[in-house]
This record gives structure tokens, sequence and C-alpha cells, in this order.
């Protein structure tokens, strides 16, 4: 007779600092930084809370590698973005954020966007990815008159705004309308803001 599964906490292998990973997404997701506790991941997970401190050295640690290593390389939409038609950026711009997010159900853009105001890494983690390394860029490359920063914020005002309500407070039907349709209402204000006429 073969010997049952043991069944409770799972011991501290190989699989364990993934498991911690994965339910930390799961829970900073659902309760940002402030209210998720070690605790809580580590009992999803399965495993001992002292894993935490073991494999990450604590809750920023865990924090830094379940929800700021973003699925996204600047370099790479940077080089989609602007290589078309300078007239279709702004669509470019929607279609990319929508695919890159829509990609792991916006968990992790719903886990960064709840701990920005309880967590300073989460702040300068969406400053630095969506300001400096992707926006600024792209509008300078758009080359409209003025400042580009003063662009760049107005395209993360719509674009954060827009992954707000489709990840985090889940409105619909924007929620689970397709990535086209939001495309085609949200892409002339991107347009304009990259290179139109703003003041």
């Amino acid at each position: 007779m073969r010997e049952s599964k043991r069944r409770g906490r799972r011991p501290a292998g190989a699989d364990t600092k993934s498991a911690l990973v994965a339910a930390a997404m799961e829970v900073f997701t659902e309760q940002g930084y402030e209210g998720a506790t070690v605790r809580a991941i580590a009992k999803r997970a399965g495993v001992d809370p002292a894993m935490v401190n073991h494999w990450f050295g604590g809750k920023d640690g865990l924090f830094a590698k379940a929800v700021l290593q973003l699925p996204i390389d600047p370099e790479e939409i940077i080089a989609e973005v602007t290589g078309g038609d300078l007239d279709s950026v702004g669509e470019r711009v929607v279609r990319r954020f929508l695919i890159t997010w829509d990609s792991n159900g916006g968990g992790q853009f719903a886990a960064l966007v709840r701990s920005v105001a309880s967590h300073e890494m989460a702040l300068t983690g969406l400053r630095e990815l969506f300001i400096t390394k992707i926006f600024k860029p792209v509008t300078e490359y758009a080359g409209g008159d003025g400042d580009p920063m003063f662009r760049a914020n107005l395209v993360a005002s719509q674009l954060i705004g827009l992954g707000v309500i489709r990840y985090v407070a889940e409105f619909d039907p924007m929620a689970t309308a397709d990535i086209e349709t939001i495309v085609a209402a949200v892409a002339p204000t991107i347009q304009r803001y990259l290179t139109g006429k703003i003041t």
C-alpha cells in the first residue's frame, strides 16, 4: 500500500521560493503593500513565514521580486511604438499598454497601484517605469511643442487611469472590453498629448 502524500506546509525545498513569489503576487494584488502580511503570504504559499526572511530578506525584498520585476522591457516598447507612422503613435501606445498588462490579467499593475500610497518603492517604481523610461522618450520622439515631461505626464495620467479602471476597480464595460475597442476610444487623446496642441 502506497503511503499517502503528507499534507500541510511545504518543506523548504527548491519550489518554496517560487511558491512565495506566486502567493505574494496574489496577496499584494488583493491588498496592496500595506495590507499584505508576511504571515498571510506564507500561509497562502503553504510555507513557514521564516522562509520569507530566508529567501528575500523580508517583506520589501519579496515585494520587489513579486511586483517590481515587471513584464516590461522599456527599450523594446519604445522601439515598437516609435517604429511606425507618427500619426498613429497614439494607437500603438495604447495597444501596447493593454497587451502588456492583459497578458497577466492586470495583476502586477493592480498590485503596484494598490501599493503606491503606502510604499515609497512602489511609487518610485511606477514613476521610473512609466515617466522616465517609457513616456518621456516617446514624447521626445513625437516632437510636440513644449515640455516633453509635461506631455509624458499627460500620457501617464490617461493610461494609469485606464489601468486603474480596467485592472483595479474593474468597472464594466472597460474591464471586459476588447483591446481594439479601447484603442479606438483612447488613442486620439494620447495622440493629442504626444503630437497635438495642448495649451
